[in-house]
């Protein structure tokens, strides 16, 4: 039921990452740095909320914070194609459902990571993920052909409503889930903790131990730069190549591919190179690809976009599932939830920040000079992980060791 509602809700989420910038794009005719703006929107809600999403997630029953987001979500984004067609569409509006509709997209993401292991035994996780990662990246691909064509027939406004449906049909699946969850545990004596010190305590578990710590610095990174690329890149796409709106989705359909195969090997390639040897080799040498996608040109050309993009999915993919099967298998399970808000508020927390910057460098440089930095950028965001104990090892470690300790410096 999880992965069968998430595959669907993943696929109406690809729908609106093609839709909703060309809402702003062709619908409003909003500029580079009012898209960066956008953009900058939908992903501070990571800089707001995550840290007490995550203290807050601890505390309740996720499956049921879950259908209430799913909702929510549904409502918010239902909103856009609502106010088109009664004419009163305006940028300001589609800001306050991208910040809005980004608030719940967090308490989501932190319940649903934290809800995985109660779902599945630790030796499983690992192909778990790896599952949900594939589908994740099916979704990458038939959502932004599904878009096109749902843009070319009825318009990006209107594509909209189909982000808004695959909400309703993710909070159905998790209502027909019955295994049941653990209550959140609480102290037998004392006060209950407050949220800055559960904050806290999330945040003091990733500074300690050196896997955590390097996989988000990684992260937080390789995000900042990649925004500036899924931002501007269906802007360069249309205003410089000269695309059309179709055409474009289905480019961003094709570099979904390596996301696909990357989901699909990822079990492999950690058993066969060992699952701390491959996160770090995807993210220094697999992505390199990934500088083709300035050089986009005309005619046939463009499908160096499409082969840049495949290149950094299958990367990103790979050694995401490493990383994050490490996390919630060596995490206290008790503290899952404000381990991995605190993670993705380093991770995630970075996206306003490129979206802006993006926009600004579009703004000052031009797009394709932007590109040319993103992408630069981006490849040398795995030399966190280079230079990390990852190096040293051939396996991620599965167990709960205890963290180093903190030193003084």
């Amino acid at each position: 039921m999880l992965w069968g509602g998430q595959t669907v809700s993943e696929m109406g989420t690809q729908v609106s990452v093609l839709a909703l910038p060309l809402v702003a794009v062709v619908v409003l005719h909003a500029s580079p740095f009012q898209v960066g703006l956008l953009a900058a929107a939908e992903t501070s809600a990571y800089l707001l909320v995550a840290l007490p999403a995550g203290a807050i997630v601890d505390r309740v029953a996720k499956r049921r914070l879950m259908i209430w987001c799913d909702l929510a979500l549904c409502l918010v984004i239902g909103s856009v194609p609502l106010a088109h067609a009664f004419g009163a569409l305006t940028l300001a509006q589609l800001y306050a459902v991208a910040l809005v509709s980004g608030v719940f997209a967090v308490f989501f993401s932190v319940a649903y990571q934290s809800y995985l292991p109660v779902l599945l035994d630790r030796d499983q996780l690992m192909d778990g993920n790896g599952k949900l990662a594939a589908s994740r990246s099916v979704a990458q691909i038939a959502g932004p052909s599904l878009g096109a064509g749902l843009v070319t027939l009825v318009g990006a406004a209107t594509t909209m409503a189909a982000d808004a449906f695959s909400f309703a049909v993710s909070a159905a699946s998790l209502t027909a889930i019955r295994t049941r969850e653990p209550r959140p545990s609480r102290a037998e004596a004392g006060p209950r903790p407050t949220l800055r010190s559960q904050i806290g305590e999330g945040l003091a578990y990733v500074a300690r131990d050196p896997i955590l710590r390097n996989s988000v610095a990684f992260n937080g990174t390789a995000n900042f730069f990649v925004i500036m690329v899924e931002t501007l890149g269906p802007v360069f796409l249309i205003r410089t190549l000269h695309l059309s709106p179709g055409l474009v989705g289905l480019l961003l359909a094709l570099g979904a591919v390596g996301g696909v195969a990357g989901g699909v090997a990822a079990r492999f390639l950690a058993r066969k190179v060992g699952s701390a040897r491959i996160s770090w080799i995807a993210m220094t040498v697999l992505s390199l690809p990934g500088l083709l996608i300035p050089l986009a040109g005309h005619g046939w050309w463009v499908l160096l976009f499409g082969f840049g993009w495949i290149s950094w999915t299958f990367a990103s993919t790979v050694a995401g599932i490493s990383l994050t099967t490490y996390r919630q298998a060596a995490c206290p399970p008790d503290m899952l939830g404000r381990v991995s808000a605190a993670a993705r508020w380093i991770n995630w927390g970075t996206l306003p920040l490129g979206g802006l910057a993006g926009g600004a460098l579009a703004t000052a440089l031009g797009v394709q000079t932007t590109l040319w930095i993103a992408v630069v950028g981006g490849c040398c965001a795995g030399l966190w992980l280079f230079f990390s104990p990852l190096r040293g090892m051939r396996d991620i470690p599965l167990g709960m060791p205890e963290p180093e300790p903190v030193g003084r410096s």
